[in-house]
């Protein structure tokens, strides 16, 4: 007669049969078949080994399998697949947020919004779907539109999640640096680097002050434009330009300029601040009052 499996082995064998049933389940299982266990134990059991959650045991009934000639069912593949592409997300918001503050509350949302922002780049607004996100998130299409009802609303919250960094970075240089030139200079070198960089949610928010939406997007994405525009406006105010000299046009000149290098940047080459000190340059050669040009002011 053979020898009963102890309990611990009969959890473990549950999450090698089933790794997709979850602990409720499987101590519910277990109980009908003799074995006297609750929920907590199965979980003490799979953590103890490792496999608290679906993934983990399915990734260790991958490795397990690997080499016998069988494989993992199609729904095994699809639910890694979601997994790996959630960890690589979520990799990713971790190691392009500026701190722990700069994640959101939620993971999950963080993971959308980083996805999103990365289909936006790549094929614009109009050419992704919800559908397309949900897929590069890993996630069902119903549980994007658990965090984002639509499509336009998730394109907002990447904007405005953008803003709220780029915003807090450059008002963290302003308050830092006395010199308006030189604030201005790293105010542009810092809006730079979003709208080149390897961060799509940063690409996104500052190539977004000039771009041309339809007009409920427009409209929507006015007030954070604004809020960040208004930076720029107080260091112009701070610079002593010419008499006569409109702050206005030199400002959004200025702005034109820094956001046209993304057209024709190349990584490798000059830098963000190299690129925008060059630009500064320009500018105020045109820009100061003739006593402070000739002075070196």
């Amino acid at each position: 007669m053979s020898k009963r499996p102890s309990v611990e082995a009969a959890v473990l064998a549950q999450a090698r049969e089933h790794p997709q049933r979850g602990q409720a389940k499987a101590a519910a299982e277990l109980n009908r078949q003799g074995y006297a266990i609750s929920t907590s134990g199965v979980r003490y059991i799979w953590r103890k080994h490792g496999l608290e959650t679906s993934y983990k045991r399915l990734k260790a009934l991958e490795k397990e399998l690997a080499g016998s000639g069988r494989d993992l069912t199609d729904a095994q593949k699809a639910l890694l697949r979601r997994g790996d592409v959630t960890r690589r997300l979520a990799r990713a918001t971790r190691r392009h947020a500026p701190g722990a503050e700069g994640l959101e509350p939620d993971a999950r949302r963080s993971q959308i919004l980083l996805g999103a922002a990365e289909l936006f780049v790549k094929h614009g607004y109009s050419n992704t779907s919800m559908r397309d996100i949900a897929q590069r998130t890993g996630l069902l299409p119903g549980s994007v539109y658990h965090y984002f009802p639509a499509k336009e609303d998730l394109f907002i919250a990447v904007h405005r999640e953008g803003f709220r960094q780029l915003i807090a970075r450059v008002e963290d240089i302003v308050r830092s640096e006395a010199d308006p030139w030189r604030r201005l200079e790293l105010a542009c070198a810092a809006h730079l680097e979003a709208a080149v960089g390897e961060n799509a949610i940063h690409k996104i928010t500052g190539t977004g002050l000039f771009s041309i939406h339809e007009e409920g997007l427009q409209r929507r994405l006015q007030g954070e434009r604004e809020r960040y525009d208004q930076i720029f406006r107080r260091i112009v105010d701070d610079l002593g330009l010419a008499r006569g000299m409109d702050a206005s046009l030199f400002r959004l000149a200025l702005l034109g300029a820094v956001n046209w290098a993304r057209v024709w940047y190349r990584k490798g080459k000059k830098e963000p601040n190299a690129i925008a000190r060059g630009i500064i340059e320009i500018f105020r050669d045109g820009a100061l009052p003739p006593r402070k040009r000739r002075a070196g002011a």
